[in-house]
């Protein structure tokens, strides 16, 4: 967006808002010979159909042969549009082997062991609010429901898990970004997130002040997309491999109770990871992220088990996703904490992302992974930590980035917060 100043014949200042669109082609190059094929009809039906039902392939090969044979210019143009409207909604494909599953978990392996108690372990929210730790109540005035905030060494905790993190992705080869969380909704849109309809999962911005379509990102893989957008990579530069810290925004709810607390919220840090590669070698780089989670997580010593997402749990733009839950032991359940996705060429197509090879341009593979969400990785510490006496004990792994303490146990008192009623304006 771009401010303009002018000053009328009275001497008054005007703005004027000048926005601005990202220079994306409408019409993305799409893979319209294979969606096209009536060889492959099938096969794509039975992938919509195991993919939560979105798309309709058989309006796209219309509005596509219509379009062929179309000879005035008006109606060309409104069949074209009609067909991408349609062609964009069809998900990516299925890993062969994802299309096999008929169960809703699908447990690849376990790691570490779980934590035996001598004594009645308690959930995050008893723990956290005995120590002072995290407040979450009161704070309709501030922030509206499912926010927080994050105290004393709870905080501390917080800021060394990140720096963890990014150590480890370093020693990995990951190049650190720093991102916007203010993204236009082609972006968005393209990387695979709906922003239209009244249930969608995005923040949408003030139009008068920011435009019709600026929103609040998601997750830092967006922004990380975006910044690779119209751009060609030689072959000798990849894979590439970015980190970024960033928040999070999310508008969705929930009411049930496995969620409750800081579980899922409207806001939060996340360390995510984002892979560019060639074709042939994206699915070795989706084992790669995997093994840097197991790795992350196995090492503070959670209890966790990984699993491969059937079709009906995967987002359009992924052809194979890998889930990793810990053990919540104040909980007696497992709870997501990550996950990591193939999305092939879905995102690249739509924001003309290419590399150069043998003298002919092809699109990257584009790939996804949680290194860090931090409100779930607290809640699976804590309750794995927790000891009889009431403090939680810093795993050794993370001691060092914080000071070389030990344990957390309970803060100062902080002043009580009350929420105060406005009052309607006369």
């Amino acid at each position: 967006m771009n401010l303009i100043k002018k000053i009328s014949a009275n001497g008054k200042q005007t703005i004027k808002r000048h926005f601005y669109t990202p220079k994306l082609n409408k019409y993305p190059d799409l893979d319209f010979d294979y969606l096209c094929s009536a060889s492959n009809c099938e096969e794509i039906l039975n992938n919509i159909t195991r993919r939560k039902g979105v798309g309709d392939i058989h309006s796209v090969q219309k509005f596509k042969k219509q379009l062929e044979n179309s000879k005035n210019a008006t109606d060309h143009d409104k069949l074209k549009q009609l067909l991408y409207t349609e062609a964009l909604k069809i998900p990516n494909r299925t890993h062969p082997d994802v299309l096999k599953y008929t169960t809703d978990i699908n447990i690849v392996r376990f790691i570490n062991q779980k934590k035996n108690f001598d004594f009645h372990p308690q959930e995050f929210h008893e723990i956290s609010k005995k120590l002072n730790l995290v407040r979450t109540d009161q704070l309709g005035n501030l922030s509206g429901n499912r926010s927080y905030y994050v105290l004393g060494e709870m905080a501390e905790l917080e800021q060394a898990l990140i720096n963890y993190t990014v150590n480890k992705l370093f020693e990995k080869g990951f190049q650190l970004m720093s991102v916007p969380d203010i993204l236009h909704r082609n972006i968005i849109e393209n990387c695979g997130m709906n922003t239209k309809g009244e249930r969608n999962q995005v923040y949408l911005l003030d139009q008068k002040l920011y435009g019709p379509d600026f929103c609040l990102a998601g997750t830092s893989e967006m922004s990380l997309a975006g910044f690779l957008m119209n751009k060609t990579f030689s072959r000798r530069e990849l894979p590439t491999k970015l980190a970024a810290v960033s928040r999070c925004y999310r508008a969705e709810t929930s009411s049930t109770s496995e969620e409750r607390g800081i579980y899922r919220v409207h806001e939060f840090t996340k360390v995510e990871m984002f892979v560019i590669s060639t074709p042939e070698s994206s699915e070795d780089h989706l084992e790669e992220l995997i093994t840097i989670e197991q790795d992350l997580f196995g090492d503070m010593g959670l209890y966790l088990r990984v699993l491969d997402m059937p079709p009906h749990e995967l987002g359009a733009p992924a052809y194979r996703k890998y889930d990793i839950e810990a053990w919540l032991p104040g909980r007696k359940i497992f709870g997501e904490i990550s996950s990591c996705s193939n999305c092939t060429d879905y995102q690249s197509r739509r924001l003309n992302i290419k590399y150069s090879s043998d003298n002919d341009l092809r699109y990257v593979h584009t790939l996804n992974g949680t290194a860090c969400a931090i409100p779930r990785m607290l809640i699976a510490l804590t309750e794995t930590y927790q000891t009889e006496k009431g403090s939680i004990e810093v795993p050794n792994v993370l001691q060092k980035y914080m000071n070389n303490k030990m344990a957390i146990g309970r803060q100062k008192t902080i002043p009580e917060l009350k929420l105060v009623k406005n009052k309607k304006e006369k």
